[in-house]
Order: structure tokens, then sequence, then C-alpha cells
């Protein structure tokens, strides 16, 4: 312990140390420990970058919706096919039968 307090004391004295400890702790707050470190900025980027491929995502997801609802208001039998598909409404003089492969 003794030698170790000996070895910084000789490294402390020397005159340009002072300077070297102080850039090391700036560039540790700037770098890393800032709130606005370049750590910080760095994460924000690739999140930036998440959310600008959610943005093409869900444009490309309002496109196709907007040719599907163009499409069903053009075309009364597609809103029909719809209906009987996936809501099994049917019209008065049918019957519906919904076969299931599910085991009980």
């Amino acid at each position: 312990m003794k030698r170790m307090k000996q070895v910084f004391v000789r490294i402390w004295r020397l005159w340009y140390m002072k300077y070297v400890v102080t850039i090391i702790l700036g560039v540790l707050i700037v770098g890393f420990l800032d709130e606005n470190s370049v750590w910080r900025h760095l994460q924000h980027k690739q999140r930036i970058s998440e959310l600008n491929k959610d943005i093409s995502n869900y444009a490309e997801q309002h496109r196709r919706n907007q040719q599907q609802i163009e499409y069903l208001d053009s075309t009364p039998k597609a809103i029909e096919k719809i209906a009987r598909e996936r809501y099994f409404m049917k019209a008065d003089d049918e019957d519906i039968f919904v076969l299931s492969d599910d085991e009980r």
C-alpha cells in the first residue's frame, strides 16, 4: 500500500498529469455520463432509425387498406362475400354448416 501511494504521488507531481486527468474525466463525462452524451446520441439515432422503419411499414399497410376500401366501395358483391366468409352471415333462405377440424 505504501509503495502504491509513493507511485501515485510521483505521478501526480508531474506537471502535465493534472491536464491528463482533467482531459480523461472530461471525455468520460461528455462521452458516457452526461445527459447529452455521445452514447445517448447513438442510442437516439438507433431509435429514430427503428421508428422510421415502423413509419414505412405503417404507410404500406395504410396504402393496402385504402386499396381494399376502394375495391369494396366499387363492388357490392365483395362486401357480401366478406360478410359470408368472415362473419357467417346468410340470406333468409340459407343454412350455414361450419365444419371444424378442432379436437375436443
